[in-house]
């Protein structure tokens, strides 16, 4: 594994062990830590001044949680995203983001509106910068707005518990090629159709956002394992 630099506040008044957790499941998403790779306690508690004991419970809940996988006299390794994967988690945030947008558009705020189209203003920006990382932060915090919109304290708590598993895909979403585009486009009509309080038409054009990104990954992924089969 090459060396990685994680960003780790031993100040904080969290257990160790979840510092550990996030630090490397935020590695993870983000993808400094690469599908496959392998991690190996002691150069984690090296890198992260720590002693095994949190890295090994830390790495513990995030195969729990899917994100690691534990294979029996060979080590830890980053978890890869099957087709099954992406799958599951698409149907579950389809039927949420739907629902979310046709909410939002009964019960948004005048401000929360004008929020949103100030951040189609700073997806634009990141496009022209070719700001990747910071498109993937703007476009997390539209989908907040929307959810935040519904007015509906359990679908949000709902959408946080599948919240590091949207953001892993996320960002390979975005980063396919013309998926930012696409993705711009149909943000801008979800938009409206919220603004308009057309919650029929937002239901279908979120659940129709969700859909194309799906598919986009889903190709991703596709080409990818096509091409490590012909290696």
């Amino acid at each position: 594994m090459a060396k990685k630099m994680f960003d780790i506040k031993l100040e904080n008044y969290k257990p160790l062990r979840e510092i550990v957790f996030e630090a490397l499941r935020e590695g993870i998403i983000s993808g400094e830590l690469k599908p496959g790779e392998r991690l190996m306690e002691v150069q984690l508690a090296e890198e992260m001044g720590v002693s095994r004991t949190p890295v090994r419970e830390a790495l513990r809940k995030l195969e729990l949680e899917g994100f690691v996988v534990m294979v029996p006299r060979k080590g830890v390794y980053v978890a890869g995203i099957s087709t099954k994967d992406i799958s599951e988690v698409f149907e579950i945030r389809s039927a949420l983001e739907a629902l979310a947008a046709s909410l939002a558009a009964e019960r948004i705020t005048d401000d929360e509106i004008e929020e949103l189209e100030r951040l189609l203003l700073k997806i634009n920006e990141c496009i022209k910068n070719h700001d990747l990382d910071g498109l993937v932060s703007v476009d997390t915090a539209f989908h907040d707005i929307v959810y935040k919109a519904s007015r509906n304290e359990r679908l949000v708590q709902i959408v946080s518990n599948l919240r590091e598993q949207i953001q892993r895909f996320r960002k390979t979403s975005l980063s396919s090629p013309g998926r930012i585009r696409h993705t711009v486009e149909e943000h801008k009509k979800i938009v409206d159709a919220i603004a308009s309080r057309d919650a029929a038409l937002a239901h279908e054009l979120a659940q129709e956002h969700v859909e194309n990104a799906e598919n986009q990954i889903l190709e991703a992924v596709r080409c990818k394992q096509n091409k490590d089969e012909k290696l």
